[in-house]
C-alpha cells in the first residue's frame, strides 16, 4: 500500500471519528432535554467547538502518521540492508513519500467530489429552510454534508490509487 493509500484512509478515518462524536454528543444532549432544537448558541457552539477538535485532531494524528511510517521506513531498510546510514534511510523515506503528477491529478479528481457534495449540502440547507425547517437543522446539513464531503474526498482518492485515474 503506497503512502497516498495510507494517508487517504487515516484521513477517511479520522474524518469519521470527528462527524460519528458531533453527532453522538448533539443527540445525547438533544435526547436528555439539555438543548431545544431552536438553541442557536448550543448548534454553533457545539459545531465550532468539533471543527477546532477536527483540525486538532487531523494535525495531531497526521504528524503521529508521518512519525510511524517514518520509523516503519527506517526498520524496513535496516532490516533489508544492515549497513546503511542514516542518510541513506532518510532518501528512502523521501522517495516513499514523494509526490507526482498522477497524485496531483487524483487530488484534483476528489476534491472536485468533495466540494461537490458540500455544495449540494450547502444547497439542501438553504432548501430546509425555505421548506420551514429550523435554522438548527440547516446548520446541521451543512455540518454534514462539509463532514461527509471531506471523508468522500478520501475515499474517492483511495479509490483513484486503486483503480487508477482512467478507470475512475
Amino acid at each position: 500500500m503506497s503512502y497516498q493509500e495510507k494517508k487517504s484512509i487515516v484521513s477517511i478515518v479520522t474524518g469519521l471519528v470527528i462527524l460519528i462524536a458531533y453527532f453522538v454528543y448533539t443527540y445525547t444532549k438533544y435526547q436528555a432535554g439539555v438543548v431545544i432544537e431552536g438553541d442557536l448558541k448550543f448548534w454553533a457552539g457545539a459545531m465550532l467547538l468539533f471543527i477546532a477538535i477536527g483540525v486538532v485532531a487531523t494535525i495531531i494524528i497526521q504528524i503521529l502518521f508521518h512519525i510511524l511510517l517514518s520509523v516503519s521506513i527506517a526498520i524496513k531498510a535496516k532490516a533489508n540492508n544492515k549497513e546503511c546510514d542514516d542518510k541513506e534511510i532518510e532518501k528512502s523515506i523521501e522517495l516513499e513519500m514523494v509526490s507526482d503528477e498522477m497524485d496531483k491529478l487524483i487530488e484534483l479528481k476528489s476534491n472536485v467530489i468533495g466540494f461537490g457534495v458540500a455544495g449540494v449540502g450547502f444547497v439542501l440547507g438553504l432548501i430546509a429552510l425555505v421548506l420551514d425547517y429550523s435554522v438548527a437543522v440547516m446548520l446541521n446539513v451543512m455540518f454534514a454534508s462539509f463532514s461527509i464531503g471531506s471523508i468522500l474526498e478520501g475515499i474517492t482518492q483511495l479509490y483513484f490509487y486503486r483503480k487508477g485515474i482512467n478507470h475512475g
